[in-house]
């Protein structure tokens, strides 16, 4: 598709996927096309337990839980008019499985964890997965867990692979409480509240008058 010269280039939202311990980006998923809505939502961590308890009223025991929900879609027209060969073999199963994997812990691991059990292992830890980031521009690097994913495929080739899906992903952040100040993710959470605390300071500021009080209240 040809463009006029000039014109910025469309930055894409996606995924990356990154070793806990080294940081290393292990996988990078751009969406194909980004979504036309992004769903944010915050549940305030207050310290009351109920209403009327004067002392707890004002405190706030931790960041609010965050979510994202977005709704996204995969297509392999182009690809196909464009002789991809590995799109004519198998359609858009390799981004599906792509997105997919988040969910799941790899063969390797559980391999593992079958040849522990089998040994006797007494104690057998939970399988770690790679650090998750959602992406959505230089302003928002999350760390994220996935708590939500659907597919809707709508069309398949003659092989019944599918050509074209509807995804939709929920996410919630992960914060310093959840992962600690000395994580690399609990770092990039920092990083992005911090920036939230600096974008404050740009917006436009407004008088108690704005509000049509003639003092403050």
């Amino acid at each position: 598709m040809s463009t006029f010269p000039g014109s910025p280039q469309l930055i894409k939202g996606g995924i990356v996927l990154l070793d806990p311990s080294s940081g290393q980006a292990i996988q990078t998923i751009a969406l194909q096309y980004n979504p036309d809505t992004l769903t944010r939502t915050l549940q305030v961590q207050g310290t009351g337990p109920e209403p009327g308890d004067r002392m707890e009223a004002l405190r706030l025991k931790a960041p609010p839980i965050e979510s994202f929900k977005l709704d996204a879609e995969i297509d392999a027209t182009d690809q196909m008019e464009s002789g991809d060969s590995t799109v004519a073999e198998l359609g858009i199963f390799p981004q599906l499985a792509a997105l997919e994997m988040l969910a799941y812990p790899s063969s390797r691991q559980l391999a593992a964890h079958d040849t522990q059990s089998q040994t006797g292992t007494l104690e057998i830890a939970p399988m770690e997965s790679p650090l998750t980031l959602f992406v959505w521009s230089r302003q928002r690097v999350l760390p994220v867990r996935l708590t939500e994913f659907s597919i809707t495929e709508e069309a398949f080739d003659p092989n019944l692979n599918p050509i074209r899906a509807k995804i939709s992903l929920g996410m919630r952040v992960l914060t310093v409480n959840d992962l600690g100040f000395s994580h690399r993710g609990g770092s990039l959470f920092m990083t992005y509240l911090q920036q939230k605390e600096q974008l404050v300071g740009r917006g436009p500021r407004s008088t108690s008058s704005t509000l049509g009080l003639r003092s403050n209240p």
